[in-house]
């Protein structure tokens, strides 16, 4: 499978590590409550690592106790990473609503690589990270929960 080249500025290790040290509260767009899903595995590490995890799913009314939100701006406090688990072809959308919102942080998952998407967060204040894992990075930089 050909996997599209990644600027390295979408994956630098300063952000990634600060990203993964300092923030706290998580939005995980995209957040499925099938156990399977990728999605879930990475939200229950995140929680079991201290963070506060918003769910992001209009089909969800909560998730693992948690209140689901239907996008982030219904999310009630600030956002420090929008973690995206959807579609590349949803990213511009999110994107612009993580700028709209004020969030700190962009973080597209592995696989979702939209060049677009990282442009406009970028314009917007927001650091980036494309095609990378917050969970993996997290026990890298951290170590496991």
């Amino acid at each position: 499978m050909h996997r599209t080249e990644i600027d390295p500025i979408w994956q630098d290790l300063a952000v990634l590590e600060r990203l993964v040290r300092e923030s706290r509260t998580i939005a995980v767009v995209g957040l499925s409550a099938e156990p399977s899903r990728p999605s879930h595995g990475v939200a229950s590490y995140l929680v079991a690592s201290g963070l506060t995890l918003f769910p992001v799913n209009p089909a969800l009314t909560e998730w693992e106790g948690l209140p689901a939100y239907p996008s982030l701006s219904a999310v009630p406090v600030p956002i420090d990473v929008v973690d995206v688990f959807r579609k590349p072809s949803h990213a511009v959308e999110i994107a612009r609503e993580a700028v709209a919102v004020g969030a700190g942080a962009l973080w597209l998952q592995l696989g979702v690589i939209s060049t677009e998407a990282a442009l406009l967060a970028s314009a917007g204040g927001l650091d980036v990270v494309m095609d990378r894992c917050f969970a993996v990075e997290h026990r890298e930089v951290v170590g496991w929960s």
